[in-house]
């Protein structure tokens, strides 16, 4: 009997067409596969788990003819960990292998990661990705060209560290790198310098920003030609820069400064002129081992380079705590100053003026000064600075209106008939309520127009001398008249002053001081200004006057009215009615209108 052999058996040319056409399969298989591969546009290998290529597309067979690179040119049978390991031997290729081996084994679903190819035309950057092709293992490796996209993603990166104008680090990457020299565990003393230009808003007012954005690249090449290896100059914005100086202590700081400065001594071309500048700077410095932030120390150095603008300009100074303290004051003042105007802790002093032709005061100056409940009481030069500073100067004006035109109703009904002046600063030629200001106070005390004179100063004028004018215009219409205050203490504009419609010129105590040791030039200088008062039809009124002396020489010279402290001191509304009783010998002055002379 023939032995059983567990199934039908096929007849012999069944099972070779059989066997030729699972051949024939696994071909067609394999040449879709390969067909597959090579429609990939980028480089693609198929690996089996030792790393060997088993199928390679044309984009790979085409790469190392391409970058020119031997390395690149193995082909089917080659091992590809191989070729990855002579690109690079290094941990994070050796590594990106492991990966490789983990997916072959179905520990890991995908291998993904950027990496860069040095080839003689300058670094390549590929994205490679692989996947799991089988259970046997295989792999398929794409290595995507994505030099455009990295080129393009630094690109962006850089932009956002750096200033666009200048191309030198801006503020964020400024404190980055602060912040991380500040951190290094073994760093010596760091040092920044804050540097500010002098008159840089001159030129952009006048130049033009064109040319103040040259200026401003200019800067940046003198001032990165200046500083040692290891610095770092950045922009903050505008005009100012800051240097981060490493291994650096005050002493290197301040020599490093006095090299910047030296910049400037070579005048700056800008436009068809040459212009010269000076910069202020500021130095704070953090010695070894100090913990600090560094928006800490470029405050510092910020608030070290106001200390030199405030000290005159194209100066150096180091930051020291008093400087942080004075600035908390400053900020706590400003604080407490709207609260102050609220809680009634304003005081009007007056300072009386008298009209020289008859001799008698025929009106005063109202003054504020603040009663503050623990600093005493404080002078304008303490806070009225800080209330333009922080907007709080024009509440305060409307409350100083307020209180001076009520004052001056009082007198008027106990038969002293004054007219009283009140500084107007120029912030309130912004708001477009200075007219209805003056009219509301006006009304709310039931006084005249022509018991109040404002005061303003000739650079506030110049400033917006349109709408100055304008508004000047509507109060004088309405019966209030303006009074321009200080005229020479800065650069005068005779075109300004004859297109002002005011009725009193206010010459600056400044001509008056030096009438002691320069008398002759001194005099000179106010009688011109006298005269130029009468010519444009204004009445002349001479401050600060201090000495008998003084006060012949300004009544010989033509002044309509003078006030100083040898005419009297500002006082308090009740002391000033006394004062004038007592200087009338117990008789109310007799009236004098302030538009006569």
């Amino acid at each position: 009997m023939p032995r059983a052999t567990g199934g039908p058996q096929l007849p012999h040319d069944v099972r070779r067409r059989v066997d030729t056409d699972h051949a024939d399969a696994e071909h067609a298989d394999a040449g879709l596969v390969t067909g597959v591969l090579d429609a990939l546009p980028s480089p693609t290998v198929l690996i089996d788990p030792d790393g060997t290529m088993l199928l390679v597309n044309g984009a790979w067979r085409a790469a190392g003819d391409l970058l020119d690179d031997d390395r690149l040119r193995v082909g089917v049978g080659g091992n590809y960990f191989s070729v990855m390991l002579s690109l690079s031997d290094d941990a994070v290729n050796q590594q990106r292998i492991a990966r490789l081996r983990e997916l072959s084994r179905g520990e890991r679903d995908l291998v993904s990661a950027d990496y860069a190819l040095p080839t003689a035309s300058g670094v390549r950057w590929y994205h490679l990705q692989a996947s799991r092709a089988d259970e046997s293992g295989r792999v398929v490796v794409t290595h995507t060209d994505v030099t455009s996209r990295v080129a393009a993603e630094r690109a962006s990166a850089w932009q956002a560290r750096h200033d666009h104008l200048t191309e030198l680090p801006n503020r964020a990457h400024l404190h980055h790198l602060i912040d991380a020299e500040l951190a290094r565990a073994d760093r010596g003393p760091v040092a920044v310098l804050f540097l500010d230009v002098d008159g840089f808003k001159d030129v952009n007012d006048t130049l033009g920003h064109e040319v103040g954005d040259h200026l401003l690249r200019e800067l940046a090449t003198r001032l990165t030609s200046r500083t040692r290896v290891q610095d770092t100059v950045g922009r903050l914005g505008g005009d100012e820069f800051v240097v981060l100086c490493r291994d650096c202590d005050v002493e290197g700081a301040l020599a490093l400064a006095e090299r910047f400065q030296s910049t400037f001594d070579e005048p700056f071309q800008l436009g068809e002129r040459a212009t010269r500048l000076t910069v202020s700077i500021g130095v704070a410095a953090a010695a070894a081992g100090t913990r600090l932030r560094s928006t800490d120390l470029v405050r510092d150095a910020d608030l070290a380079m106001y200390a030199a603008k405030g000290a005159g300009r194209n100066r150096v100074r180091v930051f020291s705590p008093d400087l942080r303290s004075a600035v908390e004051q400053k900020v706590l003042v400003a604080a407490e100053l709207r609260d102050a105007i609220e809680a009634g802790q304003l005081v009007l002093h007056y300072q009386p003026v008298l009209h020289l032709p008859s001799g008698q005061v025929l009106g005063a100056e109202a003054l504020v000064r603040w009663q503050h409940p623990e600093r005493g009481l404080l002078m304008p030069c303490d806070f009225i600075p800080l209330a333009e500073q922080n907007g709080v100067v024009v509440p305060l004006t409307r409350w100083v209106l307020g209180e001076a035109a009520r004052q001056t109703a009082a007198w008027e009904r106990d038969g002293l008939i004054l007219v009283t002046g009140v500084n107007i600063s120029a912030a309130h030629f912004g708001t477009g309520t200075l007219v209805a200001d003056v009219h509301d106070a006006l009304e709310a005390a039931g006084l005249a127009p022509d018991r109040l004179i404002l005061e303003l100063t000739e650079t506030s004028v110049a400033e917006d001398p349109l709408r100055a004018a304008a508004q000047f215009a509507q109060l004088r219409i309405s019966g209030v008249e303006v009074s321009i205050d200080d005229f020479g203490s800065g650069f005068s504009s005779l075109s300004q002053l004859v297109s002002i419609p005011a009725g009193v010129l206010k010459l600056d105590r400044s001509l008056i001081a030096t009438t002691a040791t320069r008398r002759s030039e001194s005099a000179a200088a106010i009688a011109a200004v006298v005269g130029l008062a009468t010519a444009c039809g204004m009445r002349s009124l001479a401050e600060g006057v201090e000495t008998d002396d003084q006060l012949e020489l300004v009544t010989e010279l033509g002044c309509t009215y003078a006030q100083g402290f040898h005419i009297a001191r500002p006082m308090p509304p009740a002391e000033l009615a006394g004062w004038l009783a007592e200087r009338a010998g117990g008789r109310p002055p007799a009236p004098v209108q302030l538009q006569t002379v």
